[in-house]
């Protein structure tokens, strides 16, 4: 089993952060020594195959939380104690089972090499010499056991994912204020249904457009914090900002999912480029129209354009510009894998802030957004003793 792939595969990966995700590439550590390596297989009991020797050599896994790099399957490369201490861990939990249910679940010769993090999932290695499936890579799942078959080494898993690097958005990779972000992106259809297609009558039955009951109410924070370090930035910005925000990320989303084409819509939109506001009429043209498209999508089972219907309805209609943007987002990040950068050049391209922490919240003083909980957490403590 040849290791030159290891390190041909980590040269292409580690140039690939060092120009578009430099915070990634810091959170790589430096080589494992050869004598911990044959300690900590001595400890487990296993014979590492050599690519996982290889990549242990090149970067003992990788530190951190959002920065720290991950694989295509989001799950943060372990370095070698966590190694150890992961699959020990695993053994454990098959430990408990009978031989028939451990042996499709974890067997004793695996090793985790990679964690999700949240579950016990991650990426597994084949560590059993003399099997066929020596160094394969598989992924263990907490509530179905392990899966084979996702490449036959390390080498050959790392080359994919520098190949996925190197195709860039269309193979899923992205990079954002210096951190490597995998994702995907659901394909729009923008081409079914016709700007011709007639309005329907006010008495056709129709789904109804899901409003906020009071447009001025507090965006909950739980929501932003979804958004990152975005999410603090669209705390901080001025309300008049996220406003032309709101409205350049909407035209963005009908454009792509379609409903940008119905003259109704379209007048909307041009309206809100105006700066003027489109009378709130449930019988009037707009929201016949809108009405309509969410019958039809439910008919053509296009979620996006569902979702762009009611984002519509909740922009034009609602008087809170951060519920907007906030609402927009999500649904972009369904479409597109690069989201976050065209969300922020909507914005203005003001500067980053650094990612919110529960003190960021706590001191957050924003009439628009609600934080009352992280703010009573942060309450200093006066008490005299």
């Amino acid at each position: 089993m040849s290791t030159e792939l290891v390190e041909n595969s980590w040269d292409r990966i580690d140039s690939w952060l060092d120009r578009h995700a430099p915070r990634t590439l810091a959170s790589l550590r430096a080589p494992a020594a050869e004598e911990d390596i044959r300690a900590a297989e001595a400890e487990l009991g296993l014979a590492s195959p050599p690519d996982l020797r290889a990549s242990l050599r090149r970067h003992d896994g990788a530190t951190g939380d959002r920065e720290a790099f991950r694989f295509p399957t989001h799950d943060r490369l372990l370095g070698l104690r966590e190694i150890a201490g992961m699959t020990v861990d695993m053994r454990g939990f098959a430990a408990d089972l009978d031989e028939e249910a451990a042996a499709s679940y974890w067997h004793q010769g695996y090793a985790k090499i990679g964690s999700y993090g949240v579950t016990a999932d991650g990426l597994t290695v084949d560590c059993r010499p003399g099997r066929t499936s020596y160094g394969a890579i598989g992924r263990f799942f907490d509530e179905s056991g392990t899966d084979f078959g996702h490449a036959d080494s390390l080498g050959a898993y790392l080359a994919g994912v520098a190949d996925r690097l190197e195709g860039g958005m269309n193979a899923g990779a992205a990079a954002f204020n210096g951190r490597l972000i995998w994702g995907s992106a659901l394909a729009p259809r923008p081409d079914w249904g016709s700007a011709d297609d007639p309005l329907p009558g006010p008495k056709e039955p129709l789904p109804p457009l899901d409003l906020p009951e009071s447009g001025t109410d507090p965006l909950p924070v739980g929501y932003l914090l979804s958004l990152e370090e975005l999410g603090a930035l669209v705390a901080m910005l001025p309300r008049e900002r996220l406003a032309v925000t709101a409205r350049r990320q909407l035209r963005r989303l009908a454009t792509e999912t379609g409903p940008a084409k119905y003259p109704e819509t379209g007048a909307a939109l041009d309206a809100l480029e105006r700066n003027e506001s489109v009378p709130a009429d449930p019988a009037g043209p707009l929201a016949l129209r809108l009405r309509s498209v969410l019958a039809q999508a439910d008919t053509q089972r296009d979620d996006l354009r569902r979702w762009a219907a009611q984002r519509m309805a909740e922009t034009i209609w609602s008087a809170s510009p951060h519920r907007a943007v906030y609402g927009i987002a999500i649904t972009r990040s369904r479409l597109s894998v690069d989201w976050r950068a065209e969300l922020l050049a909507d914005l203005g391209d003001p500067p980053i802030p650094p990612m919110p922490d529960d003190r960021f919240w706590g001191t957050l003083r924003n009439p628009d957004v609600n934080s009352s909980y992280y703010a009573d957490r942060c309450v200093p403590d006066v008490s005299v003793s």
